[in-house]
């Protein structure tokens, strides 16, 4: 177990941060991408002095006072807040919008009765906890789930316990109908618009999602204001959208959704697939309680009992509920602010940088400490500028305006910039910076040793450099490891696959742009609640803001120095590892699935061609000797051989051959989807179809990497 912030804090600890120099983490004399990192090394130093604790803790203060929700004028607010940072740091900077369809409740009750017809709950119960007023604030909207049809309907309840397929598939095999009841299920373990689409296809009426204690709340310890974890009145909000089909405004499935696109552009809702038919509410476990408690049926498995006090029975009987639920569903109007520091040597390769920027109520943690620590990361690229430090391509950093609906700014930029896209080298993703001292990170394969050397280069709060205090705690990655492939450690450290839930899913999901994701973590129970404030936030994650300070560093560092490298340190001999036992996982899994006939043998093969590829491509990349724009380009195709123009089965807004979104997962990544999920459907023909479009990606990635790599004769591809 690593140390915790809490373990040391006052204000030794703010002394001994305020003594902490950029210089302690000792600098490495060489770094992949760069054939003389001296000069570099110099740029970085400077860089990482500037990144201020007590700065980036304003802006966390600033951006958190209020409620602001994506659409509305506390959102423009913050908009403008950070397009005056990024100008005053001299990035070319524009507020650029888009007209997308948002959701807000006008109407929403849940009512319970008991099997005798007295009334246990005319709600929701308003959040609230003594000793902070921060809930009682009028500008705060009712909690609700953004996509959620509206509807009346009144039912019976089962308790599904967190509403995953083998949830579902035990109800039915206790013989447990859904259709026209209310579905009661807790968070975790999935996304919630998957419980939601799971609990329509078994024909419920609606879903009930609460916040089971024994998950965030007083089960884990001390509830807020006592500790971090949730309160029991507290809501979990969230967008229901089934965002495994497509992410974006739900109007526009791969258009950007610009304020003049006409109407004929656009698609109903109704017709998306991607939104909800049934109703859907966030509830607290405060509200849940009376429903569990009145509930009769058969006892649940032990491994479905929650954490509130009473025995959980699966229903139905005992208890009916209703769910009233109106919303008003328009087109509004939402604001990304875009800063560039344009490149001196190669102008049309973009870095790119996010976060988002919008929350459900105050957001503290999320989203307003990845707003904090990217401003910091701007104000560090501003002291560069002004010393006339210039890029050798161009950075463009990005505050994306309503992610917590659906991903919808930055879908909609990148669907916007297409053709730009092209050519971007990668994107750096910050969303929940800080919630604690917990360093994690997610990224493609061939930015893995990046990360690692970009965090060797950061000093940690905790002492050492930041991989240092990585490798020596494990405990993130829980919502970045593969669903179907173990997680394990990559040289120390453990390094997540991406799936979605965050700004890198267009990027590297449809765009095809190498992604990473990194932030800090801790015990954080007030998730998508009026509690996550900045008063959680100094009592609970950072009280002296050193982590932003940490974060900023690490964010800002991943732009500079991909940015300035001599040719793109995109590792493809890690990649192509990491494919090969992607490959023998899937393997495995047929076998297990008693699929006969299945081959595999062309993939393996194309696997092979790849990795000698990607070998012959480190060997050049190892010793850069001159202008590399050539080489660049083909580095960047590389990703981009992974995209099928078709998408995937069912769902060709993901055009990712290797990492998307599981469709009964949401948030955690499905490697080799295509195969995987035909492998789980039991449908050996689509999945042969798969291998045989996997296999001719690899080729064209080795292709690529070949003929770059090896000028006139193409690298040999013998294993």
């Amino acid at each position: 177990m690593g140390l915790r912030v809490a373990q040391v804090t006052g204000p030794a600890l703010l002394l001994a941060a305020s003594l902490l120099s950029a210089q302690s983490a000792a600098p490495p004399s060489s770094v992949f991408g760069y054939r003389n990192f001296q000069a570099e090394q110099k740029i970085e130093t400077r860089f990482l002095a500037v990144p201020s604790a007590r700065l980036a803790g304003e802006h966390l203060k600033t951006l958190s006072a209020e409620p602001h929700m994506a659409g509305t004028p506390a959102d423009r607010t913050t908009a403008e807040y950070v397009a005056g940072k990024f100008r005053s740091a001299g990035l070319e900077t524009e507020i650029v919008p888009y007209r997308v369809l948002l959701s807000r409740p006008t109407e929403l009750r849940v009512q319970v009765w008991n099997s005798a017809g007295r009334l246990l709950l005319d709600g929701p119960t308003p959040e609230h906890v003594e000793g902070d007023t921060a809930a009682d604030n009028p500008a705060i909207a009712a909690p609700f789930n953004a996509s959620s049809a509206s509807g009346d309907v009144t039912g019976e309840v089962v308790y599904a316990n967190y509403g995953r397929p083998e949830d579902f598939n035990h109800l039915a095999a206790e013989h447990i109908d859904l259709h026209g009841k209310i579905v009661l299920v807790r968070y975790g373990s999935n996304f919630r618009g998957v419980k939601v689409r799971l609990a329509e296809q078994h024909g419920a009426a609606g879903v009930l999602i609460y916040s089971d204690p024994a998950d965030d709340g007083d089960g884990k310890g001390d509830a807020w204001p006592l500790g971090p974890w949730r309160p029991d009145t507290a809501v979990q909000r969230g967008s229901v959208q089934y965002l495994s089909q497509y992410p974006g405004d739900p109007e526009t499935p791969g258009v950007a959704s610009t304020l003049d696109l006409p109407d004929s552009a656009r698609i109903s809702p109704a017709q998306s697939g991607d939104q909800p038919g049934i109703v859907s509410i966030p509830i607290s476990a405060h509200d849940a309680a009376p429903i569990l408690a009145a509930m009769d049926g058969p006892p649940v498995p032990d491994s479905w009992q929650g954490g509130l006090p009473m025995s959980y029975k699966m229903g139905p009987g005992g208890a009916r509920v209703r769910l009233l639920l109106k919303q008003d569903n328009q087109r509004r109007v939402i604001w990304d602010v875009i800063g560039k520091v344009r490149g001196s040597l190669y102008p049309d390769e973009w870095v790119v940088v996010g976060n988002h920027r919008d929350a459900w109520v105050y957001g503290a943690v999320d989203p307003v400490s990845g707003t904090a620590a990217m401003l910091e990361a701007v104000h560090g690229i501003g002291a560069l500028l002004r010393e006339g430090w210039k890029p050798r391509r161009t950075i463009v950093f990005c505050s994306w305006d309503a992610e917590e609906e659906g991903l919808i700014g930055s879908t909609e930029w990148v669907e916007q910039n297409a053709r730009a896209m092209e050519h971007a080298v990668a994107y750096f993703n910050v969303d929940v910076a800080v919630s604690g001292p917990s360093f994690y990170a997610a990224a493609v394969p061939s930015l893995s040793g990046f990360l690692r050397d970009v965090t060797r280069s950061v000093p940690s709060s905790l002492g050492g450099t930041v991989y240092e205090a990585w490798s020596n705690d494990l405990g993130g990655q829980r919502s970045h490891d593969a669903a179907n492939v173990p997680g394990g450690t990559d040289e120390g450290v453990r390094i997540g696959a991406l799936g979605s839930g965050s700004d890198f899913t267009p990027f590297l999901e449809h765009a095809g742009v190498p992604s990473t994701d990194i932030g800090s973590e801790g015990p954080y129970g007030v998730y998508h609640s009026a509690f996550d404030d900045y008063a959680w936030y100094v009592q609970n994650a950072d009280p002296h803001f050193l982590y932003l300070q940490q974060m900023a560093r690490v964010f800002g560092l991943e732009a500079l120095r991909m940015a300035d490298a001599d040719v793109l340190p995109l590792d493809y001999v890690a990649y192509a590892h990491t494919i090969q036992t992607y490959l023998q996982a899937a393997r495995r899994k047929a076998s297990e699935a008693k699929l006969a006939g299945l081959d595999f043998d062309a993939s393996d093969l194309a696997a092979v061609r790849f990795a000698a590829a990607a070998r012959c491509a480190r060997s050049r990349q190892s010793a850069p000797s001159g202008n590399e724009a050539l080489f660049d380009q083909a580095l960047r195709q590389t990703e981009s051989a992974f995209l099928d123009e078709a998408g995937l089965p069912g769902r060709p807004w993901y055009r990712h051959l290797i990492y998307a979104p599981g469709k009964t997962t949401g948030y955690a990544a499905v490697v080799l989807p295509g195969v995987s999920e035909a492998i789980d459907a039991g449908d050996a023909q689509l999945a042969a179809w798969q291998l045989a479009l996997l296999a001719e990606a690899l080729d064209r990635a080795a292709r690529t990497l070949a003929t770059a790599a090896g000028a006139q004769t193409p690298c040999s591809a013998a294993p």
